[in-house]
């Protein structure tokens, strides 16, 4: 449909309003699972506003339980199979309480040689009370890139230490972020603190002691 037109223009806005009002959490996201629109149920899902949910890993939102049934939807996905997917997943409401359902995705695209979008709905199974905050794991690889920025490394510092490449570092800094909803790399490294995952009171910077991987 061509969406300069008026009448499309009509019929956008109109789907945009029911979009909104729909009571179901609803985003549309990229093929790689990046939110790019969300309704304000899932805005509430999440504990903030759809606008802030846009460049979030859904992912990162909503936890798998299963690891395999991700990697079996990728595999479609690349291979262009257009079916239904469904995976279960858990996460932390606003409340405290952690939640669990299931999030379906459809691809959906104007042709079938269009990379498609993904339209994800969240079904609500149900919730049971968290009576102890959960403990922050982060990667060995993860601390060590916060206890370099903490200390003021740059980018490519923090990559030459780790082994890493720039692009692998700035990977590992979208997903803390992402997790953390932090906006900056000052507010990353606030939280890291304020997590527990640095040292406190230790100069040049440290990981905390950590009881086992991520």
């Amino acid at each position: 449909m061509d969406w300069s037109r008026p009448e499309a223009v009509v019929w956008r806005n109109r789907a945009l309003l029911v979009f909104d009002r729909v009571p179901v959490p609803i985003a549309v996201c990229d093929v790689y699972g990046a939110v790019q629109l969300a309704n304000p149920a899932m805005g509430a899902e999440c504990g903030t506003t759809p606008g802030r949910l846009r460049g979030r890993d859904v992912l990162e939102l909503f936890r798998p339980q299963e690891a395999t049934q991700v990697e079996r939807i990728a595999e479609a996905l690349r291979l262009r199979h257009r079916s239904r997917y469904q995976v279960s997943v858990r996460w932390q409401a606003p409340g405290g309480t952690e939640r669990y359902g299931e999030l379906t995705a459809d691809p959906v695209s104007d042709t079938v040689e269009e990379t498609p979008a993904l339209l994800v709905m969240l079904r609500i199974q149900g919730e049971r009370e968290t009576t102890e905050p959960r403990p922050v794991r982060v990667s060995p690889t993860e601390a060590h890139i916060l206890s370099l920025l903490a200390g003021g490394a740059t980018t490519a510092r923090a990559a030459r230490e780790t082994g890493l490449t720039v692009d692998g570092v700035n990977y590992h800094l979208r997903r803390l972020s992402g997790r953390w909803d932090a906006a900056n790399r000052t507010e990353l490294v606030a939280r890291a603190y304020a997590l527990g995952v640095l040292a406190p009171g230790v100069w040049p910077p440290t990981p905390a002691a950590s009881d086992g991987p991520e």
